[in-house]
């Protein structure tokens, strides 16, 4: 079974950064998408980032392109999530998913962390 891993989230004041890492244990997916979402107070499940395999491929939430950058690392099995410039509006627990190479295309993935929360003071 698949065994997913956040962590990285905690308090900050607007304008600073967090670096948010998701371990995903060796499953039944050889080419595994990767992928991090975030869901605020009353807001539903929005994208952030998704990855691909090679990291080739780097799908972002239009609210916050040019503030976080996602990158992978297949040898540790981990993708990475650089927040910087962050705003109240990007408080959310954030979650890492893991699918098939079509994942980052159809958004259905096979299995999901617990989250890390991120909170963002003004």
């Amino acid at each position: 079974q698949v065994q997913v891993d956040e962590s990285g989230g905690g308090l900050v004041q607007a304008g600073g950064s967090l670096r948010l890492s998701c371990v995903a244990s060796r499953g039944t997916f050889r080419r595994a998408t990767m992928t991090w979402f975030r869901q605020g107070p009353g807001k539903e499940r929005e994208l952030v980032a998704a990855v691909s395999w090679s990291g080739d491929t780097i799908l972002y939430g239009d609210s916050v392109k040019g503030r976080f950058t996602a990158s992978r690392d297949n040898a540790k099995n981990t993708i990475y999530l650089q927040m910087n410039d962050l705003k109240p509006e990007d408080t959310a627990l954030y979650k890492c998913a893991v699918g098939d190479p079509g994942s980052i295309y159809s958004g259905q993935y096979g299995y999901w962390g617990q989250g890390t929360q991120v909170t963002v003071s003004s």
